[in-house]
């Protein structure tokens, strides 16, 4: 037998071990290979987004490429500290230290090329559907197969010189131990699991630290002291924290020696320790993927609100106003071309700032109560009765705090800090729709008119309000959100367009929106995004399994000996398989509460700041996808491995 032929029977005879490995690796590189067909399609630069997605695709490409070092990498440092027993007996037969070497770089070559011969097949299998989903879920022209000889060649090089590199890097961990270190294996008695009081300490100070500094100011600083102290607090969670919980449980005598209780959290004290790397690297690539994928939820739900609590299609508006009506006959043309009924409101704002304590003011727009009237039943608003000259209603979105502008009931304008103005009525809304701003303040007419004369003589120059045109169309107005192809979103794209060219070389200084056009660039950008981390998500899920699989395969021969020796005085298989099932489940399921949690600590604040208020549910719907795809994972682990348990109870 050929030394090649030995190491392939080493990889076939050890397929059980392996398998997963190899499947997550060939699942990776098919996710490469996907990406690959989709950059380096000749059609893509003829679609308006087709460089913008492929773009994307290729950082989300790079991602899944350095991962798969890391992932290759730690599987296989971690195989061949479990063939421990067998490099010792080869050392006893006669095999030099070169000669295992060889082995070694031999059997993982074998898996690299393997799994990329596996993952490019299933990648072009798959590579028709694939352009499919992209291109359906992007919102771009659908792009026809073609042979991706570009795509081939870029994976095969890139995962082959991958391989090649850990190959070479890894035979650095086989460490020149004594015959009887390696005859021993992984069968030598493991030293009682301890925790350190003060570096379990430590570890919860970390993560409070992170904490309080993403909460207290979010800064980049913060940002940057959260990431590091959550992350080093994680780890210290899991090596320490976890197994001085598990320390005080044993303790408690009422609550663990009952039943079985005892064995299997005893045993999880032993597995919380030698897995506590790979179950703080799982946490953390969780958490990564789930932030990004909460935030993108965020993102496309706060932009549907937008549109739906946004009544008017188009707003028109003009910032330097003059005694001359502005032109409006595109917008005109491009509505009656889509053979719509509209109706047009004008109003004109004034920009002013409330004080709001100290040296501090907040940006607080003006409009009069006469147009206010005329605007309320169209934003679903109550209309206002008549105001005194002091008086004033204040509306307010779910954004802001009435504290932020009302100081002990009255509000006064930095513009004119002599008088202040007795808010009459204080008006909550979920959205004004017409205009960014989160708050507006009704006053009487002649008051708009006193805040022009004197922001104009403070500025040294005429100032006119802000003046805006509001479509409201009736027919768009039904409640569901529009499609690339519908009118309103043909019409909006147009106009959008039309605005664009006449920026800057008009003389009047407008700025018109759209919100089906707002919503279609801002789907088309999450929906980029959703579908660039849903693979991304989907390595990072499968790859986890893979390490949790491969750790309880790993530990299998000495958990076959421990609960042999317990079936023989008097353990049954049902008790085996309850205390087993208990401690598999901890392990797939404890990275996925952590990394919950931290998610919701982390983007919280993120995304408050930004002014998306709904967060939870995001987060929620992505983390119970991810319990159902690590659920499936744990089911398959589980079945396999508690039927190689009962083949040797007693």
């Amino acid at each position: 037998m050929s030394f090649p032929q030995f190491a392939f029977n080493n990889v076939r005879r050890n397929a059980r071990a392996y398998i997963a490995y190899f499947l997550s690796s060939a699942f990776m590189v098919m996710v490469f290979f996907a990406y690959s067909v989709f950059i380096y399609h000749p059609e893509i630069a003829n679609n308006d987004m087709g460089p913008r997605a492929a773009t994307s695709m290729q950082v989300a490409a790079y991602i899944v490429y350095v991962f798969a070092f890391f992932f290759v990498l730690y599987s296989i440092s971690s195989f061949l500290k479990s063939r421990n027993l067998e490099f010792g007996i080869l050392s006893i037969l006669g095999a030099r230290p070169g000669q295992i070497n060889k082995l070694v770089f031999l059997e993982n070559m074998l898996i690299g090329i393997s799994a990329i011969v596996t993952g490019i097949a299933g990648g072009m299998l798959l590579s028709k559907l694939f352009l499919l989903l992209s291109t359906r879920t992007i919102g771009i022209e659908d792009l026809p197969f073609y042979w991706p000889i570009k795509a081939m060649l870029v994976t095969s090089i890139s995962f082959l010189a991958l391989f090649l590199v850990i190959s070479i890097f890894t035979l650095l961990f086989i460490r020149k131990n004594k015959v009887l270190e390696l005859l021993q294996g992984n069968a030598k008695p493991k030293k009682q699991p301890k925790a350190s009081i003060l570096l379990s300490l430590f570890g919860a100070v970390l993560l409070a630290v992170g904490y309080f500094a993403i909460r207290v100011e979010l800064t980049p600083q913060s940002i940057i002291i959260a990431a590091v102290t959550g992350i080093a607090g994680t780890y210290f969670f899991y090596s320490q924290l976890s197994v001085l919980f598990i320390r005080l449980l044993q303790r408690n005598r009422r609550t663990t020696w009952r039943g079985t209780r005892l064995l299997w959290v005893s045993e999880m004290s032993y597995k919380l320790r030698d897995n506590s790397r790979m179950l703080f690297l799982i946490t953390v690539v969780t958490a990564l993927a789930s932030m990004g994928a909460g935030v993108v939820l965020s993102i496309n739900q706060a932009g549907r609100e937008l549109y739906t609590n946004n009544p008017f299609a188009i707003t028109n508006t003009y910032y330097d106003t003059s005694s001359v009506e502005p032109d409006r006959s595109v917008i005109y043309h491009e509505l009656d071309a889509a053979g719509v009924d509209y109706t047009e409101t004008r109003i004109d704002t004034l920009s002013g700032s409330a004080l709001a304590g100290g040296d501090q003011s907040n940006y607080l727009p003006l409009m009069s109560l006469p147009q206010y009237n005329q605007l309320a039943p169209l934003l679903g608003l109550p209309a206002g009765n008549t105001l005194g000259l002091n008086e004033a209603i204040l509306i307010l979105t779910k954004e802001n705090k009435s504290s932020d502008y009302i100081q002990n009931h009255m509000i006064t304008l930095k513009e004119q800090p002599a008088v202040s103005l007795a808010v009459k009525k204080n008006i909550r809304t979920d959205s004004l729709g017409f205009q960014s701003a989160t708050a507006l303040l009704i006053v009487p007419e002649q008051w708009m008119e006193t805040l022009r004369v004197a922001k104009s003589a403070e500025l040294g120059h005429e100032v006119q309000p802000a003046v805006q045109y509001l479509y409201d169309v009736p027919a768009w107005n039904t409640g569901s959100l529009p499609t690339p192809s519908s009118p309103e979103s043909i019409a909006g794209a147009k106009l959008s367009k039309w605005n664009d060219d006449m920026s800057g070389n008009s003389g009047d200084d407008f700025y018109l929106e759209s919100r089906a056009n707002n919503y279609i660039l801002l789907k088309q950008s999450t929906a980029m995004l959703s579908f660039v981390s849903i693979f991304v998500a989907l390595i990072f899920s499968v790859s986890s399994a893979s390490f949790l699989y491969f750790k309880l395969n790993s530990e299998l021969a000495t958990d076959i000996r421990m609960y042999r020796a317990l079936s023989k005085i008097g353990l049954s298989t049902s008790e085996m398989s309850a205390a087993a099932t208990k401690q598999i489940a901890i392990l797939f399921y404890i990275p996925i509460v952590v990394s919950a949690i931290q998610s919701l600590v982390v983007i919280s604040p993120i995304l408050t700041e930004a002014g998306i208020k709904n967060i939870i549910e995001p987060v929620l719907i992505t983390f119970a996808a991810y319990l159902i795809l690590q659920s499936l994972f744990f089911l398959i682990a589980k079945s396999r491995y508690i039927s190689s348990l009962k083949k040797m109870m007693v």
